[in-house]
């Protein structure tokens, strides 16, 4: 028992930091939390403990206020810490993969298996709902990009439902802080075998292609690379 206390003693220290670093970074966006995280739970308080005088019952009305006015000043703290947290991280390089990365459990998250030049970027997600390509950057050139990943990945797993999304503000784009609602309310078509077995084919192609034998510096001249890639035999 004497051990289990100090590492209870700092798993709790630990969330108070983790707590207090939250409201820090999301103080910087947010100058206005402290004042509506204050009103919401005085204000809470303060209804249930009307109420309980109204009724007779201050004492157990204002117990259940302060529980609830610390569960609503919880609530209130999560959803605009993460709102502070998307708008730092909006037109940021990779922040689509961050978000990918947070979808929760049952979700598996390959980020950059495409890119271009000019550093615009598709990453991938494959859960029950299938394979989820998600785009981030130009949203003209990014189509190019989408589909030829789509193609590639109707080749590989050409029973899997495979959905595209370009993360932006504009016409027919999905924002960010958006980006996880939309991919949890596809419809489930996977059972968990058969996600497992989709990651499984393409890992494995993943690694096919990383251990091509390539020759080693120039390519000679009029040499051509083969189309189609290698063959399964």
């Amino acid at each position: 028992m004497a051990r289990k206390e100090p590492a209870a003693d700092a798993a709790n220290a630990g969330r108070l930091k983790q707590i207090a670093l939250t409201y820090k970074m999301t103080r910087k966006a947010d100058k206005t939390i402290g004042l509506v995280l204050g009103a919401v739970g005085i204000g809470t308080l303060g209804v249930f403990l009307a109420i309980g005088f109204l009724i007779g019952h201050p004492v157990y009305l204002g117990i259940l206020g302060l529980f609830l006015g610390l569960l609503a000043t919880a609530i209130v703290f999560g959803r605009r810490a993460e709102r502070a947290a998307f708008g730092q991280m909006d037109g940021q390089p990779g922040a689509a993969a961050a978000v990918l990365d947070n979808v929760g459990r049952g979700w598996t998250t390959t980020p950059a298996v495409a890119m271009n030049r000019s550093q615009d970027v598709v990453h991938r997600a494959v859960g029950k709902a299938g394979i989820v390509l998600v785009a981030e950057g130009n949203p003209n050139r990014v189509k190019t990009l989408l589909a030829a990943e789509k193609k590639k990945m109707n080749r590989i797993v050409a029973d899997v439902p495979v959905h595209d999304v370009i993360v932006g503000t504009g016409e027919g784009q999905v924002e960010l802080k958006k980006l996880r609602t939309t991919l949890l309310k596809f419809p489930r078509v996977l059972t968990g075998p058969q996600v497992t077995s989709t990651n499984d084919r393409l890992r494995a192609m993943g690694d096919l292609m990383s251990n091509m034998p390539l020759p080693k510096g120039p390519m000679p001249k009029g040499m051509r690379m083969p189309k189609g890639g290698p063959k399964a035999r």
